[in-house]
């Protein structure tokens, strides 16, 4: 691996103009792609296999034309104080909205509140839905326009009008302030970390043309592919992450490089074959994580995870040709590493590169990642019980974590939305903004009106149940709708346990009468949605840790070493979650963090959390422990090769999780609290991840084990293929280049 990297690092060094070419066509046809392709369509949400998408389907069969996934809107009127919806100016003002609102060619149908029972006990709180033919994100702004401006029509007229539903939820504005202030942040860290201008713009610009290809590709089919916004979103938040990652540590490499006294070809040979051979290894990982998402058995996670990874290819294949080539075209304005570096840089590359290491070794004064590995292995002890005991506190409110999905009740208070459901609280309870749906398949009952009946009189004794609607039959009568008004809001776990009790109810009245019932709704859906990544959470686990162990056992050739690391990642993955639970459902700073609303976790949390800081974890962990065993593989004592990794490894993987968790923390501000969550939920980690387990219990755990750490069975050695990420082959790689060096000069002179 080292030795085949190595020639491909100097043939882009040589090759640069070919090399830049290449990608530069790739960025261009991309770009043309997304440019020409039709837009995308709202992507389908599906969730197979749980009981609310079969009853969604059957009612897309069995009512046909209903617009089943079409948009809808409630728009929510309130009397002034003194006032009831019934007063005759009140209802005027209402009929004549109802009206207006009819007026659209995409509208299917308005209920009127007076007509239909949508006016409060009190009198003060009554609204009328609005129905559609199309999804609420392909919803024409017309449409749109029309509902908010009749909405302000009555507003001016005197009353309290407020909407919520799907059909508000316009096409996101891809706003780029996160990814710009995470850009801003990355470049301050990286001319501190590198020390020139140059070198750190080399990073920001290869990780843009590696998200500006995925992203690009990602919108050409788009449409084809069925594709949503929310997968371009994830892969560039990873493109950007592994992209600046990647081209961090081959550009650090490289710099030492030449700080050993080596020319800049084969500097940038060594570079590509060393720190190279790590990206391809961490880029593997991170693709074994987010490809893992399969096993949820989402389709849209699916995709998500699939496109994701796709760009993490396209980054670690940048890293590896586009960075050396980009090297070439910068010549001597990427310095050696320190003013050390610059007077070793200046001898003669004849010189041992085992000498210069020494010498640089024995004259250079101590830095900080010296300092503190060296104190790390005197107190390996303390320091784990440290970073374990803290982390474990930290992990135990995740044992009280509770899923869900956020709904129009976790918004902030300043959104129409929110104001809506607070209304439609107020004057129906908080059940009335979480109906449950009941689908009565009485195809094969000899009296469907007699199923749907036991139905309705079955679930209205149950708990926490306020009003049970009549049934609706469809055109065939074999299948008939019920709505269930719980007496809890969506998000609750007494909710929760109505939808069970409802199907368990269900069970007994199909054996009586032949009938399937089935529950639905947005809140059904949801419920199901959470229960079903819980569900694929451990095996998702096993099987990404797995495969990362196996590929982490090939690198390190070790048995300790990847258990060690996978250990350590579990650990900072829960002391994150147990972060994230008292923030956003306890309430801990939630003030200082913005929080209003605390409730359930969004479901997706916890396996996205996985999947991305997995993979960054990885990263981390090859970048830091594979230059540890590359000097014990040559020859350093298990103490002096955890000092020499953080010598030269600790300052680059500090600034690499110091710039992914200022991209992170730049979404807490934002206004949804998803993003927010999520912002603070990856930022938390990695922060935990980096500095916690890669920089003080990974050092600690192989301190105290010393050879052990780097023990591997004999007969499994034998059995292993020798990847060589430590770069021993590239001695005798660097004599046979060597030979024909002037040769392929002299031919790209020509």
């Amino acid at each position: 691996m080292a030795t085949f990297l190595y020639k491909l690092g100097r043939f882009a060094f040589r090759r640069r103009h070919f090399v830049a070419l290449i990608w530069v066509a790739l960025l261009t046809l991309a770009g043309v792609g997304a440019a020409s392709a039709p837009a995308a369509g709202s992507s389908s949400f599906s969730i197979p296999g749980v009981e609310a998408q079969k009853a969604f389907d059957l009612l897309e069969q069995r009512f046909p034309g209903s617009s089943a996934d079409g948009a809808t809107a409630r728009v929510v009127f309130k009397a002034p104080d003194g006032e009831k919806m019934t007063d005759a100016a009140n209802r005027a003002t209402v009929d004549k909205t109802v009206k207006e609102l009819g007026d659209g060619s995409e509208v299917v149908s308005v209920t009127d509140p007076f007509k239909t029972d949508a006016v409060s006990k009190d009198g003060t709180v009554a609204y009328a839905s609005v129905s559609y033919d199309v999804p609420g994100q392909e919803l024409k702004d017309a449409s749109r326009d029309n509902l908010e401006a009749t909405a302000d029509k009555a507003q001016d007229a005197g009353l309290t009008v407020e909407m919520g539903g799907d059909a508000l939820q316009a096409q996101p504005e891809q706003a780029a302030t996160g990814e710009i202030i995470g850009l801003a942040l990355a470049a301050v860290v990286l001319v501190i970390t590198l020390g020139s201008l140059v070198a750190a713009g080399l990073p920001l610009l290869t990780a843009i043309i590696g998200v500006g290809i995925g992203v690009s590709t990602i919108t050409a089919l788009a449409n084809a592919l069925d594709l949503g916004d929310s997968t371009s979103t994830l892969a560039l938040m990873i493109g950007l992450a592994v992209g600046i990652d990647y081209a961090l540590f081959i550009v650090s490499r490289y710099r030492s490089e030449l700080a050993e006294g080596r020319d800049r070809e084969e500097a940038v040979g060594r570079a590509v074959g060393t720190a190279g051979s790590a990206v391809v290894f961490a880029g593997l990982t991170v693709v074994i994580a987010l490809s893992g998402l399969a096993v949820v058995g989402v389709p849209m996670l699916t995709k998500m995870g699939l496109a994701a990874a796709g760009t993490v290819v396209i980054s670690v294949l940048i890293a590896l040709t586009l960075i050396p080539a980009l090297l070439g075209y910068a010549g001597r304005k990427v310095r050696p590493t320190g003013e050390k570096g610059k007077r070793l840089g200046r001898r003669k590359a004849a010189a041992s590169s085992a000498s210069s290491a020494s010498s640089a070794s024995s004259e250079a004064k101590p830095n900080m990642g010296t300092r503190w590995a060296r104190l790390v292995v005197r107190r390996p002890l303390a320091v784990l019980l440290l970073g374990v005991v803290g982390l474990g506190a930290m992990a135990l409110p995740a044992s009280q974590l509770e899923l869900g999905l956020p709904d129009d009740g976790s918004q902030a208070t300043s959104t129409t939305q929110r104001r809506a459901y607070d209304l439609l609280s107020e004057g129906f309870g908080p059940g009335f903004n979480g109906p449950l749906m009941l689908v009565v398949d009485a195809k094969d009952s000899a009296d469907p009106k007699a199923a749907a009946t036991a139905v309705t009189d079955e679930v209205k004794g149950l708990k926490d149940v306020v009003s049970v609607t009549p049934a609706t039959f469809n055109k065939a009568g074999d299948t008939a709708m019920i709505t269930v008004i719980p007496n809890s809001k969506p998000s609750s776990t007494q909710t929760e346990d109505l939808v069970h009790a409802i199907r368990d109810a269900g069970v007994g009245v199909k054996a009586d009468t032949d009938a399937k019932v089935l529950v639905t709704g947005t809140t059904a859906m949801n419920i199901d949605f959470s229960q079903k990544l819980t569900d694929a959470l451990i095996p998702y686990l096993g099987l990404v840790v797995g495969l990362a162990f196996l590929l982490l056992i090939l690198v390190f050739r070790s048995i300790l070493v990847p258990l060690k690391a996978a250990l350590g990642f579990l650990l900072s993955v829960l002391a994150a979650l147990g972060a994230v639970v008292a923030v956003f459902q306890w309430g801990w700073l939630a003030s200082l963090l913005g929080v209003e609303e605390t409730g359930p976790i969004m479901s997706m949390m916890p396996i996205f959390m996985v999947g991305v800081v997995f993979g960054l974890a990885m990263d981390y962990e090859v970048f830091l422990v594979t230059r540890m065993r590359e000097a014990y593989v040559h020859g350093e004592s298990p103490s002096q090769a955890i000092v020499t990794g953080f010598r030269y490894s600790a300052r680059v993987v500090a600034a690499a999780a110091v710039i992914m968790i200022a991209v992170f923390s730049g979404f807490i501000g934002s206004s949804e609290s998803m993003i927010k969550m999520i912002g603070f939920g990856l930022a938390i980690a990695v922060f935990f991840d980096a500095f916690v387990v890669r920089m003080a219990i990974v050092p600690a755990v192989l301190a105290l084990l010393g050879k052990k750490a780097w023990w591997l069975p004999k007969w499994l050695d034998r059995a292993l293929p020798n990847v060589d990420v430590e770069g021993e082959g590239l001695r005798t790689a660097a004599d046979a280049e060597s030979k024909d060096g002037d040769e392929d000069r002299e031919l790209v002179r020509v």
